[in-house]
């Protein structure tokens, strides 16, 4: 077998390799000897009728003349030729080129209510194709001036001439070529379309319906660069609740228009529905990837002064957001961010973004024996509450201090009452303790048939089981601070920080979570308060309280969360959910959400369970911090964004 090499040896054009060539000039002269002189004959008779013509005409010629115009080299060639010119034309094209290429029949050109039979693809020129990118949207015009508003889901380059490009040869030419060396037109370049909308005028006011025409062959396809076409193919509302500006691959769009950037806004008045900070938001995102940065840029815009739902009773109220905190992050929303410039300022202001400290923060901070909370890291107000032991009566699962089963969870609920019939609403949690070691107590319930001893044995010590130094601490009681929990226009944050045990953590919060939806829900709630503000209940790491378990007090907990989601519309109570694993939120609660914000998450399971379109969620585990996801179909097609990197607030030690 002949080795390649590098073809150093090669040199078929080099003048002094002669050899073959004069081994064939012998064969080559004898093959055409006979037709040579015949040809030569047949010339010279040419030439010769050529000069008799002339002289037929009365032209002298005279002969020294016609031997220097007749001469020739030994090419063949005459002198004259060397002085031949060409006319110049304008070989300039007519009129500008428009767009980035055009659309293409040669693999069919179809659209169709099934998704997977839709064909349509644009050629895009070489000028173009390095602008190109996954997601990019683009416009292709009707002749009457409607428009399709399409996205790119695919790229590639196909063979423009018949050739075989895999071979030794081609690749091993390509490795010695420089990369910019690269003939963009010896390739086609095909950008797959998916069709979203068709855009079209109505009195004045573009619109958007669903695809229900095919483009014409060779239409101009060109970049969206219209900010009112993109926002009204993507369904994107031009007024609401500011989130991030839309991006591609990371890359904010840009427009002509002042500013160049798209923002991205949810439905926030009841013209096309109910605000959808009622129909419910998670927030979803890894350690790192950003999501209280986002968290914080998001609620603050639901407490900007001019931001109010209309009641009932047609009163317009602002917004109170109620926050748990795990991590002692958003207190901080109290002070301005030091970061933020004039500039920056003055750029947000322009974009009607709501930004700076919010004056009327309160830190609600739980009492528990044993813990203090530093609140060194903001300024905002402090005010202590504890857990009056009187919320049991109506929440039993309050001291279930661990896991119950069917018959537990009753036996429970029998105590409970018993204790509070004798004691009344000023009964605590220790008084509790020692009615529960009355051995008559427990003999009664068990010789009338009520509760089995083996079954009160049980409950007395899941009751102990609760964290010492929840209720009825030295502090005012939650119940009575339904005005400070809830203001309109206000923040009322939560922290959990300093207590010392998840399970205090969690008692703490759903006590007041309870607190919140009982009242809210209630045709006869304790605080009118409560019940006549619009309240968003934002929750960290809620992973941690709504998680689906097998046990009675779970699923009592799970079961109020899902009525509240679901009354949330008329009540105007939204939940706000923030977690790095939304697998583990429960799903009667999770099919309640309307808005997803995705930011980077690295867990396959985590990133299935948000369920987000494919190519979305293809995207989720290579997003940098601040890029995300929004899904939230009754406001807009999904789309990529990227958030405010300078937080409105002050974020971060």
């Amino acid at each position: 077998m002949t080795d390649l090499g590098d073809f150093s040896d090669f040199a078929g054009d080099d003048p002094d390799d002669s050899s073959d060539a004069d081994r064939d000039r012998p064969a080559a002269d004898a093959a055409g000897n006979g037709r040579s002189e015949r040809s030569e004959a047949a010339a010279g008779a040419e030439t010769a009728a050529a000069a008799s013509a002339a002289g037929g005409d009365g032209v002298e010629t005279d002969s020294g003349e016609r031997d220097d115009a007749g001469s020739t080299d030994m090419g063949g060639v005459t002198d004259e030729a060397d002085d031949l010119q060409f006319d110049d034309y304008d070989a300039d094209p007519v009129g500008d080129e428009r767009g980035v290429g055009a659309i293409a029949v040669s693999q069919g050109l179809r659209v169709s209510e099934d998704p997977e039979r839709t064909a349509l693809r644009a050629f895009v020129t070489a000028g173009n194709r390095e602008r190109v990118r996954l997601g990019k949207y683009l416009v292709v015009p009707y002749p009457d001036d409607e428009l399709l508003f399409c996205r790119i889901v695919g790229l590639e380059y196909a063979q423009e001439f018949q050739a075989d490009d895999a071979t030794e040869i081609h690749a091993r030419r390509a490795m010695r070529r420089p990369a910019d060396e690269f003939e963009e037109r010896d390739f086609k370049f095909m950008a797959e379309l998916e069709p979203i909308a068709v855009l079209f005028s109505d009195r004045g006011d573009l619109k958007r319906r669903m695809v229900d025409r095919v483009p014409k062959p060779q239409a101009t396809v060109g970049e969206a660069t219209d900010a009112t076409q993109i926002k009204t193919g993507l369904k994107i509302p031009e007024e609401g609740v500011f989130l991030g500006h839309l991006s591609v691959g990371g890359e904010k769009v840009r427009t002509a228009a002042r500013p160049p950037t798209i923002d991205y806004r949810l439905n926030d008045d009841y013209t096309d529905g109910d605000p959808l900070v009622f129909r419910h938001t998670l927030v979803a995102g890894g350690t790192g990837s950003g999501k209280t940065h986002a968290s914080k840029n998001i609620l603050r815009q639901y407490l900007s002064a001019e931001r109010s739902y209309e009641m009932d009773d047609g009163r317009q109220v602002q917004t109170a957001v109620v926050q748990f905190d795990p991590q002692d992050e958003y207190a901080q929303m109290h002070d301005d961010n030091p970061d933020m410039d004039d500039e920056m300022a003055r750029r947000y202001e322009r974009e009607g973004v709501a930004h700076g400290g919010h004056d009327d923060t309160l830190a609600l901070v739980p009492k528990m024996a044993g813990s203090s909370y530093p609140g060194a890291n903001h300024r905002a107000e402090q005010l202590e509450f504890t857990i009056p032991f009187s919320m049991a009566r109506d929440l039993p699962w309050l001291v279930a201090g661990s896991s119950l089963n069917d018959n537990q969870y009753p036996a429970l609920t029998e105590l409970l009452n018993r204790f509070f019939r004798n004691y009344g609403d000023s009964g605590t949690y220790k008084q509790f303790l020692q009615f529960l070691d009355d051995p008559a107590l427990k003999e009664e319930l068990h010789e009338s048939g009520r509760v089995h001893e083996a079954t009160f044995d049980a409950v007395k010590r899941r009751v102990r089981g609760v964290p010492s130094g929840v209720f009825d601490q030295d502090a005012r009681p939650i119940t009575e601070l339904d005005h400070e929990l809830v203001r309109p226009g206000g923040l009322t944050v939560v922290p959990t920080y300093h207590l010392s045990s998840s399970r205090a953590k969690e008692l703490f919060v759903l006590a007041v979570s309870a607190l919140l939806i009982d009242d809210k829900l209630s045709n006869d709630p304790a605080s009118d308060r409560i019940k006549e503000t619009p309240v968003v209940l934002g929750m960290d790491e809620a992973h941690n309280f709504l998680t689906d378990a097998d046990t009675v007090q779970a699923r009592k907990v799970i079961q109020k969360f899902t009525e509240a989601a679901k009354q949330g519309r008329k009540e105007r109570l939204g939940l706000f959910l923030i977690t790095q694993d939304p697998q583990d939120i429960a799903d009667p609660v999770f099919k309640q959400v309307n808005t997803k914000v995705v930011l980077n998450l690295g867990d396959e399971d985590a990133i299935k369970s948000v369920n987000i379109p494919p190519n979305l969620e293809d995207k989720v585990p290579y997003m940098e911090k601040g890029q995300m996801v929004v899904y939230s179909p009754d406001n807009s097609e999904p789309v990529e964004l990227t958030g405010l990197s300078t937080c409105v607030t002050r974020h971060g030690d």
